[in-house]
């Protein structure tokens, strides 16, 4: 069976802390795939208050995540600090992947890599808009 393979982006724009919390952990006693989206979430909300922007008002639009796809790597427990690195791949007229590597920061081993895809949207016009520059100069920093 054909294995998810998420590209890394060639640099990371960001990094984040974030300690896994025991609501993080599943019936196995590890980090839950649920929750991993949520860290990855977590990190994108850091990402955008760095630059003064919210979900709903990234210079002017707001964002739709249209996919998402986790790689698993290792198992993450309780009390494991992560690092989640964020960069950008593919950027179109209207939207971007951004790629999340969650690593984590005692034994150095990738957690799992994250990709969600985003596209810009006015939510007042309910429809999908061009990338604001605002956003395109953030990610050239």
């Amino acid at each position: 069976m054909a294995r998810i393979k998420i590209e890394l982006p060639e640099n990371f724009i960001f990094s984040t802390e974030i300690p896994l919390r025991i609501t993080d952990i599943n019936y196995g006693g590890h980090l839950g795939n649920d929750s991993v989206l949520s860290i990855a979430h977590e990190a994108r909300i850091r990402f955008f208050d760095q630059h003064g922007f919210k979900e709903k008002d990234v210079g002017g639009a707001g964002i739709i995540m249209v996919d998402a796809a986790v790689q698993y790597n290792a198992e993450g427990f309780y009390g494991d600090v992560l690092i989640i690195e964020l960069g950008i791949r593919d950027i179109t007229k209207t939207g971007c992947d951004i790629v999340y590597q969650v690593t984590n920061k005692k034994n150095g081993k990738s957690v799992a890599v994250v990709k969600t895809g985003i596209v810009f949207f006015d939510y007042q016009k309910r429809k999908v808009v061009p990338i604001p520059g605002e956003f395109l100069s953030a990610i050239k920093d």
